[in-house]
């Protein structure tokens, strides 16, 4: 009986596990068909619900603002002087003792800046002075010639003058007068004689007077002076060289210290150029900028490169050199017009255009160009102050597209906000 029990208490157990699994199972199986259901219910209304409208790009526009605009050309060139001046001997032969003055040396009109050896000149000058005296004593001899033959033709011609008149009484004979007619005669030529002795010791006079002065003159000239005020840009000189007229210089001066940009430009640009517009000039190894203005522009191109040349005057004592280098710009033209960035302006076959945005639509709009500066360039026609464009325009924008406008202001003021943020 005991057992009986016992067979049906295992039996009471089973059958109680089994419905609870069941239960479980059924459970389990029912939350399953539940998701599945839920999932499938929020698809359909997912599917069946229109999808929100995309929100249009958000894009920078700038204001087309009218200001003064300033077009300039950049050239670039060398430091040059303005006016070299090239000093050299001015006579030959003669060896160098000393160079007074050297490269950067200040130097005034006249000022001696080397000494030649003088010491054959100075010879010279001694025999010169010899010339001179002995050509003075041959002319007092020759004049104390002139004297006596002057006095023998005064007696000459008293004794003529007798023996004519005694001939005509008879009291002298033809052969007495003859003798004294060629006496006066002989008197005659002797005086002549010494006038043209007289005008030889003259004339050699005259010689040694100007050997006197081609000495003196190439012994001031063994004194290298400074032709102009200036600043000593080379020396070749060197002390025991034999300098001479066809030689190399011993000195390059700038005159006045003035130096120029000798920039060049383009044939297309070279036209915009003009005598007197203002340069901004920045040269190397200087921090400050140079104003100066343009000097002369070349009349010709090289047929080479198809550049001109551009010398653009620069103030004097600002510390400018010969050989630096510089980089000008030109201002070419100033006016006061409608101005756009330019990235806002696009250029195509069909000429230069913008986008303009009227009430968050995109619209193309042709315009003309003028003037460019840093800062962007001038739209002579198409647009009015005021107007907005895409501050970058490109291909991505259509013709009637619609955006979301962005001030370019308010995106600058929002860069910088973050950039203050920053750590």
């Amino acid at each position: 009986m005991s057992g009986a029990n016992g067979k049906k208490k295992v039996w009471l157990r089973a059958v109680v596990v089994l419905a609870i699994l069941g239960a479980a199972g059924g459970y389990a199986f029912r939350d399953e068909i539940a998701l599945k259901l839920g999932a499938r219910e929020v698809a359909q209304a997912e599917t069946a619900a229109p999808p929100p409208a995309p929100k249009p790009p958000s894009i920078t526009v700038a204001a087309a603002e009218r200001r003064e605009i300033a077009q300039t050309l950049v050239v670039t060139g060398t430091l040059v002087a303005r006016d070299e001046i090239l000093v050299g001997a001015q006579i030959d032969g003669l060896r160098l003792d000393e160079y007074l003055v050297d490269i950067g040396d200040k130097v005034q009109k006249g000022q001696v800046m080397a000494r030649l050896d003088r010491d054959m000149l100075d010879v010279q000058l001694a025999q010169n002075a010899s010339s001179i005296a002995k050509s003075e004593a041959a002319i007092a001899q020759v004049n104390a010639a002139i004297a006596e033959a002057e006095a023998s033709r005064v007696d000459a011609e008293a004794a003529l003058k007798r023996a004519d008149t005694l001939k005509k009484t008879g009291d002298v004979t033809l052969e007495i007068a003859q003798t004294r007619e060629t006496a006066m005669r002989v008197a005659d030529a002797r005086l002549r004689a010494q006038n043209e002795n007289l005008k030889v010791a003259q004339a050699e006079r005259t010689l040694a007077e100007a050997q006197k002065r081609e000495i003196e003159l190439r012994i001031a000239r063994a004194e290298v002076r400074a032709p102009a005020a200036g600043i000593v840009a080379s020396r070749t000189a060197r002390v025991g060289q034999i300098v001479g007229m066809s030689g190399e210089p011993l000195f390059r001066l700038v005159r006045g210290g003035e130096v120029e940009l000798e920039a060049q430009a383009t044939e297309g640009r070279l036209h915009s150029v003009a005598p007197g517009q203002s340069v901004r000039v920045e040269v190397a190894g200087i921090d400050q900028p140079v104003e100066g203005r343009v000097r002369l522009v070349s009349p010709v191109i090289d047929p080479q490169n198809r550049l001109g040349i551009v010398k653009i005057s620069l103030p004097a004592d600002r510390g400018l050199r010969p050989g630096l280098f510089a980089r000008g710009a030109i201002e070419t033209a100033r006016r006061e017009g409608v101005t756009v960035p330019h990235s806002a302006v696009l250029y195509g076959p069909s000429g230069a255009r913008t986008q303009v945005v009227e009430n968050d639509v995109v619209a193309e709009r042709l315009v003309t160009t003028g003037l460019h500066d840093e800062r962007g360039v001038e739209i002579v026609s198409g647009l009015v102050a005021g107007d907005q464009v895409v501050a970058r325009a490109g291909g991505f924008l259509r013709e009637g597209d619609r955006i979301t406008a962005v001030p370019a202001a308010a995106v600058t003021a929002d860069a910088a906000g973050q950039q203050g943020s920053a750590p």
